[in-house]
């Protein structure tokens, strides 16, 4: 996928995780010590992906809604089920289709390049 002008490419993974409604996330730079921060890219589920699911499958959806956050946690509260203690949401967004999330994410010195299956990371959500 390329937003307009030729922007970066998604590895093929991680375009179909977004199109079948999986999240992607990336570390980027804490506030300062202490700290650990992730931008998270979470599909919208619809309607149709809950129905669907219910019946035991996943659908491909290209034009999907993603939500955008980027969080900043206190480290030493990342192990356990109190993550959010002293969290800060930094920003937020919400796009709709893929151009625009790649737009969004490089509005957010990001590259889809840098995303990654949840369980790579260190990410608590």
């Amino acid at each position: 996928m390329t937003a307009d002008g030729g922007r970066a490419l998604w590895p093929v993974d991680k375009l179909t995780a977004l199109r079948l409604g999986r999240r992607l996330v990336t570390e980027v730079p804490g506030a300062g010590p202490g700290r650990r921060a992730f931008v998270e890219i979470r599909p919208v589920e619809t309607d149709t992906d809950a129905a669907v699911r219910w019946q035991g499958w996943t659908r491909a959806d290209r034009n999907r809604t993603f939500g955008l956050t980027h969080r900043d946690y206190d480290a030493d509260q990342l192990d356990g089920f109190d993550y959010d203690i002293g969290a800060i949401l930094v920003r937020a967004a919400t796009v709709t289709g893929e151009a625009q999330l790649v737009a969004a994410i490089e509005a957010w010195s990001l590259r889809p390049e840098q995303f990654l299956h949840p369980w790579q990371t260190d990410d608590p959500r």
